[in-house]
Parts: C-alpha cells; structure tokens; sequence
C-alpha cells in the first residue's frame, strides 16, 4: 500500500433493521427508555468508522475526512446509509459497512426491550441488506 498514490476516496454503504410496528411508533413519538436510536446511531456509526482497524485487523489505519451517519424511519423499521470520505492510498469501503453495521446493532440494543416475546426471543427483528452501494476513487492529489 505504500506505493500507492494518495487519492479522494468515497463510499456510500446501507442496511436495515426489520423492527415491529409497535416500536416504530415508539421511536416516532420519542418514547424510548434509552433515548433516541437514531441519534445513537449517528453517533455510534461515526465513533465505528474511526475504530474499523482495531475491528478489522487485516484493514490499515485511515484518516478519514469525513464521516456522515443518515437513519429513515419507513413502516418496516429503519435503513442507515453511512458516507465516509478520506483522502488515502486505500478505499474505505470496510469503514462504511462497519459504521453501518455498528449502527444498526446499537439501534437493536437500544430498542430490544419493545422487540422481545414474552419468553425472550426476537422473531421480528433483522437486521438485513448491509452493502456498499457506491464506492469512488478519484485522481491522484498532489
């Protein structure tokens, strides 16, 4: 990696979490014990992308420039799409898809005390469709 030149990198990764409707509506009204997910989101997904070499061990150490966490609320549970820019000599792909993934599970945890059966089992929530949806490298700077 040493070789390479350093260059604009981008990627846009997303997922979702499957939640009940009960929740949901929790969520909307603002009547969730732990506080908002989707603010924990942004949070957790931003702190995540800095951390992903430590996750990652095989994944070098980046500078990132930029990272922007962004959750939507449909009738199914909630997608969380993470931007991650730096300026490097590898892409950030790995970044994005664990600010997403890390995201989504703080979501799970902040919400699972609405999402489980009476005998503790979570039969509506997934977490599914974590992926790269757009990834750019640009010209060489400098």
């Amino acid at each position: 990696m040493s070789g390479k030149p350093l260059v604009k990198r981008t990627a846009v990764a997303r997922g979702f979490i499957k939640l009940r409707r009960e929740t949901i509506e929790r969520i909307k009204s603002g009547n969730i014990e732990k506080g908002d997910p989707l603010q924990l989101a942004r949070i957790t997904g931003i702190n995540s992308a800095k951390f992903t070499s430590i996750l990652l061990p095989l994944c070098h150490p980046l500078r990132l420039d930029y990272v922007e966490v962004n959750s939507k609320i449909n009738g199914q549970g909630i997608e969380v799409e993470v931007l991650v820019e730096a300026t490097e000599r590898t892409g950030v792909e790995m970044e994005a898809l664990t600010a997403v993934s890390i995201a989504l599970l703080n979501i799970w945890d902040a919400v699972k005390m609405y999402e489980k059966t009476a005998d503790g089992q979570y039969p509506d929530t997934v977490i599914t469709d974590i992926r790269v949806v757009r990834k750019v490298k640009n010209d060489a700077v400098g």
